[in-house]
């Protein structure tokens, strides 16, 4: 037997291959790179600590394994773009309707030899609306599809490396992995890179972790991650001080910020809510007309009309229900929410995210920068015994607590001294000291303010001027200490600050109870006490001792600390404790109070450590509750208490499964997630739109481009988020501020509340429009509205008053409801149907037929004369036609006759639309309570009327069929306009009152 073919793999399409790669880097990085040991390392990668790789070696693996270099996602056409804008949603009606206005007039033409005017301007009214509104939308949406642009601006373009023993410079792209780099300070670092050598090296992750503190490598390993160590620098992250030499251990793509780009890149954002809501009523309203056509298409056929005269009316029906200005209302609506919000530092870039984030039931906040101020504040000290609250404000009223008691001073002046920060340029006025720019650490730039502010030492840079800095001991992680001595006018004193616990350690004696006391075994544990009590808050404590120097060591001896300080380091007094921390925004609390009160859960997703965001969650409201639950013991089985909140660690999560993190989101209100990578906050973000969330995420660093992209809507920060977190999302906070977001969600409620308006407003005239229609077919009148006619009622006269809904006032319940769910609380619902078609639109049609048969009966046509006189009527060589007194018509004086009725007809639907869109003001409230003040919608109505008189009673308008009509025709309609809005607000009246009465079931919508 011969062997059995064995089946090739299939090939996978491009579409298969861009899914498997974006599976690869939703993939948490798994590597032992970092932990292995050195010699281990470079026996795997073939390279060497101190050569380097060879020049061969290194050719041979760039041909191997490509260019260090971020691979770009396939980019789509711009045509095609512009393409898909204008033939998805809404559009897609519009140019059904208009492929329709198409087929009727070729339909008369062949058959009829008739060229139809009327047909041809509404088609190409129709394409004009779709390509205007296509070009605008367009505009929108490309402003934001450049993400791998901007993350190749952080890549570096050169690198220092060791080849054949030699250090050459390369192009960032030609490294590869095993090469061994040499960085410093002002650095890129160009690939992953373990370091095997450093001093002093610090890097800027905040790319990577959203964290701006600069973090210490060396070359030890601290963490099994890889995120965490202290042994691994990351492609694109900033050197801030000190030098390296390290070995590549991953390039590309391949590197942390390679998958972030990668993820970033090929995440399909989620459609929105309002573009599924358009989708939903375009298939609503297409299946609607195309059953009313077929049904009176084949009743005509049935009456005995030629086929032909059917298929004209079945396509004058599908046509007649088309809301023709519906997308340009809906489009503008967006835009001037978009342009109000973007006044209230709300910058949208894409304009469905207007709606979006009114439905927003979940919204996940970065910590830094976002609810916090970004940057490092004395909060708390403690010193002579007693916790302080640090008085930050410029008055310094509260300061004067403390600033005169025993104790302050000597901390104070350990602070001033041991404090390498210093103020840049020229200062600007003292009220404006905590926006001072610095050059120095965070947490030294944030004690140089607080003591300019206090100023009990006077200005300390002229203080420090006067205690001159003999020699310094610059913090390192080995010691976690930073040490100074300075000259006083008889001797030297020595300042120290760094950990407590390594601080506490090297002092014998304590300033307390206003003396200086033996530090005995009970006083440690009081400072320890007080110690754990800030650290509890999320605060970070430095420690402070100091000690005057005996005479020996004078101004002029020799100090060194090469190799080792040559004078004592140890037996120092300790002076006390300064807390600082990232604070609160001071509007974030009652921010998200508003949120909860308006059902929106709020979730904190940050890199910071879990300690810190509980306790800043505490603090701005997220968690409100000392009952809170260890995420490691959800899933224990001796674990069966069930807490209010729950604190999720990046390592917790890590190891659970999908259902497990679903169970967390599902089960908890108040949730934060500390220590996360990106790929965790993607993982978060899935997870509650698995639960049927509408999802906001905000962030400001690449970390947090995927989260961004994916959620329903991104949110970024203008002043302190990275290009690449604006590219990805939808919306931009220019203030940084989270309480923005509020304005965001009122608008985006109010809008989409604003536009069931409109579309009420709209399609009640559809009636209108219909009606004429389906009497002209059944009962053989004469056309009482044509086409011309209802195409003006559609984009010329009801497209601002509709758009002038967009400017009403939110009403007084909006943000005290529950987030809408998107699969009950539809933009179109039956009961919005029910009150425009069978209330408001019927009313309107009674105005119209009531006016078309009074001018009827004024030339002559008794309405019994006019049914059944449509064929003789439109017959073009009868010039004889008898009306109800015997007068004779010829066809040219019926047409006359026809187009002035059709013009009453249009001047009665815009009366009625008078009395429509102030009905329309509200959902619930009365127009009494909501009052007059749109001045928009005022001006709107008077444009309104203004374009209907110009039309009626322009000279040659005959061309467009419009003719002259006397003002009773205007009298006529307006009863019947006071009637929808007395009506309406009787409505609303009883909705008030009787919450489960009629109205309220079946026309509340």
């Amino acid at each position: 037997m011969g062997k059995k073919k064995e089946a090739k793999p299939r090939k996978l399409n491009r579409k298969d291959q861009s899914l498997k790669r974006l599976e690869n880097f939703k993939k948490e990085i798994v590597t032992d790179h970092h932990t292995v040991p050195i010699d281990v390392l470079c026996s795997r990668l073939e390279t060497d600590i101190e050569r380097g790789l060879s020049q061969y070696k290194a050719r041979q693996l760039f041909m191997e394994t490509g260019p260090n270099a971020l691979t770009p996602s396939r980019k789509t056409p711009e045509y095609i773009k512009f393409i898909k804008t204008i033939t998805e949603g809404f559009s897609l009606l519009l140019w059904i309707g208009a492929s329709l206005c198409i087929i009727a007039a070729v339909i008369e033409y062949v058959y009829r030899k008739k060229v139809d005017t009327d047909n041809l301007l509404l088609a190409a009214v129709l394409v004009l609306i779709i390509i205007m509104t296509g070009i605008f939308m367009y505009y929108q949406q490309n402003k934001s599809s450049k993400i791998m642009d901007s993350f190749a601006t952080m890549i570096p373009q050169k690198a220092e490396v060791i080849r054949d023993g030699q250090q050459i410079t390369v192009n960032v792209k030609d490294l590869v992995v095993g090469d061994l780099v040499d960085m410093k300070f002002g650095d890129r670092i160009p690939a992953d890179v373990r370091i095997t050598k450093s001093q002093g090296f610090k890097v800027d992750n905040s790319s990577i972790t959203g964290e701006n503190e600069p973090l210490l490598r060396t070359n030890q390993c601290t963490n099994e991650n890889i995120l965490e160590t202290r042994n691994v620098a990351f492609f694109s992250t900033n050197a801030v001080e000190g030098t390296a030499q390290g070995i590549v251990i991953m390039c590309g793509d391949h590197t942390v910020m390679g998958k972030i780009a990668g993820l970033t890149a090929r995440l399909h954002p989620s459609i929105t809510p309002l573009a599924r809501e358009l989708n939903r009523f375009m298939t609503i309203i297409t299946f609607w007309a195309v059953i009313l056509g077929i049904i009176f298409g084949v009743a005509s056929i049935a009456i005995g009309y030629p086929w032909i005269d059917s298929a004209l009316f079945i396509i004058g029906i599908i046509v007649s229900n088309v809301p023709e200005g519906l997308l340009a209302t809906v489009t503008l609506s967006l835009t001037v929410t978009a342009k109000k919000m973007a006044l209230k530092n709300c910058l949208v870039k894409n304009l469905e995210a207007v709606e979006t984030l009114g439905s927003t039931n979940v919204v996940c906040s970065d910590k830094t920068g976002t609810l916090t101020q970004n940057k490092m504040t004395v909060c708390h000290l403690w010193y002579n015994g007693d916790v302080v609250q640090a008085d930050i404000s410029e008055d310094q009223y509260d300061a004067r607590k403390y600033t005169e008691t025993p104790g302050f001073d000597i901390l104070i002046r350990c602070a001033t001294l041991c404090n390498r920060a210093e103020f840049i340029n020229t200062r600007t006025p003292r009220k404006y000291i905590m926006k001072w720019e610095v050059r120095g650490d965070a947490s030294e730039a944030a004690i140089l303010k607080f003591i300019e502010l206090t100023r009990l030492e006077g200005d300390p840079d002229e203080f420090r001027k006067a205690h001159k800095k003999l020699i310094e001991l610059p913090f390192n992680s080995t010691s976690k200490i930073q040490l100074s001595i300075h000259a006083l006018a008889n001797n030297c004193l020595m300042v120290m600050k760094g950990a407590p616990e390594r601080i506490l350690e090297r002092c014998k004696t304590i300033f307390i109870n206003d003396d200086v006391e033996e530090l005995s075994d009970e006083l440690r544990q009081t400072c320890e006490k007080a110690c754990f009590e800030l650290a509890a808050r999320g605060e970070r404590i430095l420690g402070f001792c100091d000690m005057e120097m005996k005479d020996t060591y004078t101004y002029s001896y020799p100090f060194t600390i090469d190799p080792l300080p040559n004078f004592p380091t140890e037996g120092l007094r300790f002076v006390g404790f300064i807390s600082l921390i990232d604070p609160p925004r001071p509007e974030v609390h009652n921010a998200v109070e508003t949120c909860k009160t308006a059902g929106i859960k709020v979730i904190m997703v940050t890199g910071d450590h879990p300690v810190t965001a509980k306790a800043i969650a505490k603090e701005v409201g997220i968690i409100t509750t000392d009952s809170i639950e260890d995420a490691a013991l959800f899933y224990n089985a001796d674990h069966d208490e069930t807490k209010d909140a729950i604190v999720v660690s990046g390592t917790t999560l890590r190891e659970l499964q999908q259902d497990e993190l679903d169970a967390i989101l599902y089960t908890y209100n108040e949730i934060v997630f500390a220590r996360t990578s990106p790929t965790q906050k993607l993982q978060i973000v899935e997870g509650l739109q698995r639960l049927k969330n509408i999802v906001a995420v905000t962030g400001d660093g690449v970390n947090d481009s995927p989260a961004l992209k994916k959620a329903d809507i991104g949110i970024a920060m203008g002043i302190s988020g990275s290009e690449v977190s604006q590219q990805s999302a939808d919306m931009i906070l220019m203030d940084d501020n989270f309480a923005s977001i509020i304005t965001g969600i009122e608008e985006g409620r109010k809008i989409f509340d604003n536009l069931k308006k409109s579309i009420v407003y709209v399609l009640a005239s559809n009636i209108a429009e219909l009606a004429p229609c389906l009497m002209f077919i059944v009962c053989n009148i004469p056309l009482p509205l044509g086409i011309l006619a209802i195409l003006c009622i559609d984009v010329l006269t009801d497209m601002l008053p509709a758009i002038s809904l967009a400017y009403e006032k939110a009403e007084s319940d909006i943000m005290k409801r529950t987030p809408r769910n998107p699969n009950v609380d539809n933009l179109v619902t039956f009961r919005l149907y029910f009150l425009a078609y069978c209330h408001i639109g019927v009313l309107e049609a009674c105005a119209g037929f009531f006016v078309y048969f009074l001018i009827m009966y004024e030339y002559g046509f008794k309405p019994n004369r006019l049914f059944g006189l449509r064929p003789e009527w439109d017959t073009y060589y009868i010039n004889d036609l008898e009306d109800s007194y015997g007068q004779e018509w010829s066809y040219e004086e019926r047409k006359q006759l026809e187009y002035t009725c059709s013009t009453a007809f249009m001047i009665a639907v815009v009366v009625c639309q008078w009395g429509d869109v102030l009905a329309c003001k509200t959902r619930l409230n009365s127009i009494m309570v909501q009052g007059m003040t749109n001045w928009f919608m005022n001006v709107s109505i008077l444009i309104e009327t203004l374009l209907a008189i110009f039309l009626t009673y322009t000279p040659y308008m005959s061309y467009l069929k419009f003719y002259p009509v006397g003002l009773h025709c205007w009298l006529y309609a307006l009863p019947f306009s006071g009637l929808i809005l007395l009506f309406d607000e009787y409505r609303k009246f009883c909705i008030r009152n009787y919450p489960r009465g009629y109205f309220y079931r079946e026309t509340y919508y």
